[in-house]
């Protein structure tokens, strides 16, 4: 028990003590029997009477403790009267006593001057009572409220601060957006030092983070309109990407956990951290591609140390912060070689891309532990808008879309799903060319590569494609005079496609009996012709001998993959296609970048251009499924993927030819070297 006492001026040692008068008994009346009462008065009056000349001894309880009252205590009621006073002589332009209401919330806790505890409360208590009084001309006094630190302090405080934010929010609807600023910061700008504030004990990082929250989800109950102002405010307070990968994952964590008690912002939200993730992802694949491909590689598969799968993410974040700001400390240092400096910060952003990449793996999970249920519907349709509307158009994405990769495949109605909007996007009529290009892409990588894609639908997207490539070729074909990528580029696009779906999904191209999965290799073992399925070698044979020449403008990796496994397995004969196709130089006309001028001749163009010109006119060869390196998240896609699978004959003949080739490179080399020392010799 605590009493407060007001602080006094104590008497001096001089000071008389005034004289004490002796109370006298009560007199007896002769002859009367005194009552039991009086009898008890007499003996209290004589316990009580002071000695004269003596000082009066006073006992303390030792079980309550006397404080002295500072210069800022004071009671409620008259504070709630100063609070009031204050705020309407501010609007007649008398600023002392707002001014110092102000002070009170701005005072850094551990200033040795800072007003205590209980005086901030107080204070806090008068300002909700007078919210009506806080518009636009207090914007000064709101702030320094907003900026106090309130995530420290105990728990009735933090019930009182989050009643204070409702009802200003309530009487003064255009501080919304302030207040929810304010809160979103607190994302990523937690100081450790707020958790320790003076006269409270230590709150922890996570119930800071939860005091967050409950003020958010409050405000969002009381104003169910403030979600709208609250989108944007995650996208402006969304960390840049130079921050370090603690500050992202921390970010996007409470991100995600906003989305809990706010499902209306589940789809800004999730676009928000796809788009941001997948800036990142881009420049990591143009550094990489930047670096010597040595560099790169090792980059990109042993960033960190492969780890159990049930390892938490916060048991990595102390040796992946003294990484963090081991590149810090490199930058600032200019003696440091600018390429390493380099490779340390493509690191950095490997790091952070794999941490986010987990994140939103272990999110999307939980709803789609039952394919069947709506819930996984709904979570993959939302997959498909942010694909088609965010990672679709961004081109070199090496990451992000393996979201839509691992989830499409865990059941036959996702993956329906994928291959039709995949579909959709690639045949749409109107539809800018590269998109349909990107589509098709898309669309032949995870057939290949989709390791839970059934021989059914690997021959139905066969014949689909072949389809569409059909009705592009019967209407083009008759005016065309030559490969030409700007006027066909979407027919070159789905060529492309097939081809390499055949060099990764041939067996399932094929006419086996059902209960024999390795039909076709024995076949080859023993030197047969395999049994196609239907349509599969005319669909591709009309396509590849057509004016339009798909073979000289797709890429030439894919095109020579495919002459090599298509001549070992029999299915089709092309290099005199491709011996011809080196002899043909493309070229583009006047009339392809100015329609309607009547010069339609080839541009000039020289020897040192032809090379550089159509490398340009060729379909380069990006699938987008192509290897998962991030060490940490790549576990959910283990069991998904279609690993490179070798070819019975074709691989061992291609080691010796490529051992052949070293040996005889290696010779040139040592004779060259001879040649060099004689000619030094010589002179």
């Amino acid at each position: 028990m605590v009493y407060i006492v007001p602080a006094a001026p104590r008497p001096s040692a001089n000071a008389h003590l005034p004289p004490t008068k002796e109370i006298p008994r009560r007199p007896s009346l002769s002859g009367r029997v005194r009552t039991r009462d009086e009898a008890e008065m007499d003996e209290l009056l004589d316990m009580t009477a002071p000695t004269p000349g003596k000082r009066a001894k006073v006992s303390f309880d030792p079980q309550v403790r006397v404080q002295t009252v500072g210069q800022w205590e004071k009671g409620l009621d008259l504070i709630r009267e100063e609070v009031r006073r204050s705020l309407e002589r501010h609007r007649q332009g008398d600023n002392a006593g707002y001014d110092g209401i102000k002070e009170i919330f701005s005072t850094d806790p551990f200033d040795g001057n800072a007003p205590s505890p209980a005086t901030v409360k107080n204070h806090l208590l008068a300002l909700t009572g007078n919210v009506s009084l806080l518009d636009r001309s207090c914007s000064g006094l709101i702030h320094a409220v907003l900026s106090t630190a309130w995530l420290g302090r105990d728990d009735g405080f933090v019930t009182l601060y989050v009643r204070w934010l409702g009802n200003l929010v309530s009487a003064q609807g255009t501080h919304v957006g302030v207040v929810l600023g304010m809160l979103v910061r607190q994302f990523t700008t937690v100081s450790t030092n707020a958790g320790h504030l003076p006269a409270y004990p230590p709150v922890r990082p996570l119930q800071r983070y939860n005091r967050i929250h409950m003020a958010l989800k409050y405000l969002l109950q009381l104003i169910p309109a403030a979600s709208s102002i609250l989108s944007p405010v995650l996208t402006a307070r969304f960390p840049p990407a130079e921050d370090t990968r603690k500050v992202h994952t921390v970010y996007v964590r409470n991100l995600l956990r906003l989305i809990g008690y706010a499902p209306e912002l589940k789809s800004d939200v999730m676009a928000l951290i796809t788009d941001r993730l997948l800036k990142i992802d881009v420049q990591v694949q143009v550094d990489l591609e930047d670096l010597e491909d040595e560099v790169g590689e090792v980059l990109a598969q042993d960033v960190v140390p492969p780890l159990d799968a049930s390892h938490e993410l916060a048991g990595r974040e102390s040796e992946e912060d003294e990484a963090e700001s081991d590149v810090e400390s490199a930058a600032s240092d200019e003696s440091v070689d600018p390429e390493r400096l380099r490779m340390k910060e493509v690191t950095s952003n490997v790091r952070k891309i794999d941490a986010i990449m987990d994140l939103l793996f272990a999110f999307y999970a939980p709803a789609y532990r039952d394919p069947s249920h709506p819930d996984g519907l709904n979570a993959f349709r939302i997959l498909l808008n942010h694909f088609a509307s965010i990672i679709l158009p961004t081109y070199r994405s090496r990451h992000t879309q393996f979201l839509l990769f691992h989830f499409a495949q865990t059941s036959p109605l996702l993956m329906d799903e994928f291959v039709g909007a995949c579909a959709h996007l690639a045949f749409e009529e109107g539809r800018p060319a590269i998109m349909k290009q990107s589509a098709a892409a898309y669309l032949a990588s995870f057939i290949a590569r989709g390791a839970h894609v059934p021989a059914q639908i690997v021959q139905d997207v066969f014949y689909v494609l072949g389809d569409h490539l059909d009705l592009i070729r019967t209407r083009e074909e008759g005016a065309c005079t030559g490969p030409d990528m700007r006027r066909y580029g979407t027919f070159y696009a789905m060529v492309q496609a097939l081809l390499y779906i055949f060099c990764f999904r041939w067996r399932d191209l094929v006419a086996r009996p059902d209960d024999d999965s390795d039909h076709e290799d024995a076949v080859l073992v023993d030197g047969n012709d395999i049994a196609w399925a239907p349509r599969t070698k005319e669909i591709l044979t009309r396509n590849i001998y057509s004016k339009l020449n798909p073979l000289k403008i797709c890429a030439p990796s894919i095109v020579n993959e495919f002459a090599r496994i298509a001549h070992h397995v029999r299915f089709m004969y092309i290099f005199p296609i491709l011996e011809t196709n080196k002899r043909l130089r493309l070229t583009h006309s006047t009339s392809a970048i100015a329609p309607g001028v009547g010069y339609s001749g080839p541009e000039r163009e020289t020897a040192l251009t032809a090379r550089k010109e159509e490398s340009y006119q060729q379909l380069d060869a990006y699938f987008p499924f192509d290897p998962y390196h991030l060490p940490v998240s790549k576990r959910w896609i283990e069991g998904d993927y279609v690993e490179w699978r070798g070819i019975p004959g074709l691989d061992r003949a291609r080691a010796a030819a490529d051992s052949e080739s070293d040996e005889e490179a290696e010779m040139d080399s040592e004779d060259e070297e001879d040649d060099t020392g004689t000619e030094v010799e010589s002179d």
